[in-house]
């Protein structure tokens, strides 16, 4: 049965530890790891979340866009678990946009990254995928990718002076997607 899961915050030294290859998969200990964070992402209003995140060092990631609280404008994906996943081209067209993050409550910042990647990775089920991602996915894989790599959105601001409260967003930014 799946458990909501303590969300590592900034400062806690998993969030910048080197993470591990999955080997196997289908693993029982990685399929509940994979729930635990499910359920865990769900819980928190998040649109994607890494193994990090969870305490758990794994080259793993969520990425589970919906309409929520944190992301009223967020397009709709069903929740895709990415094991050793990897970032194979970028484009080099990039776009600011405003970025969260729930190891890092309370603050929001404008973050630039490409708008089109190719990344391939694992599925749950142990299938290779390779895939085209633009907007805001592209943007999720590349937030919840640095995560795996020890890096946090806070890393990727150009002025901290661009930093504003989660308040300030939601009264200011999230109306106006």
């Amino acid at each position: 049965m799946p458990i909501l899961r303590q969300i590592a915050q900034l400062g806690q030294p998993v969030l910048r530890q080197e993470t591990h290859r999955i080997d196997d998969p289908l693993a029982p200990v990685i399929q509940s790891v994979i729930e635990d964070m499910l359920v865990t992402v769900a819980e928190a209003n998040g649109v994607g979340i890494a193994a990090p995140q969870v305490f758990e060092p794994l080259r793993l990631f969520i990425i589970t866009s919906r309409p929520n609280p944190r992301y009223p404008q967020a397009p709709l994906l069903e929740p895709t678990a990415m094991l050793n996943p990897e970032l194979l081209w970028s484009s080099d067209e990039t776009e600011k946009g405003w970025e969260g993050c729930l190891s890092v409550p309370c603050i929001r910042g404008p973050v630039r990254r490409s708008i089109r990647i190719g990344v391939r990775y694992t599925t749950r089920a142990g299938e290779i995928r390779e895939e085209e991602l633009s907007g805001f996915i592209a943007r999720v894989f590349q937030h919840e990718y640095d995560h795996i790599s020890g890096l946090v959105f806070l890393d990727r601001v150009e002025s901290t002076r661009e930093l504003i409260s989660e308040r300030e967003y939601m009264r200011m930014v999230a109306p106006q997607g």
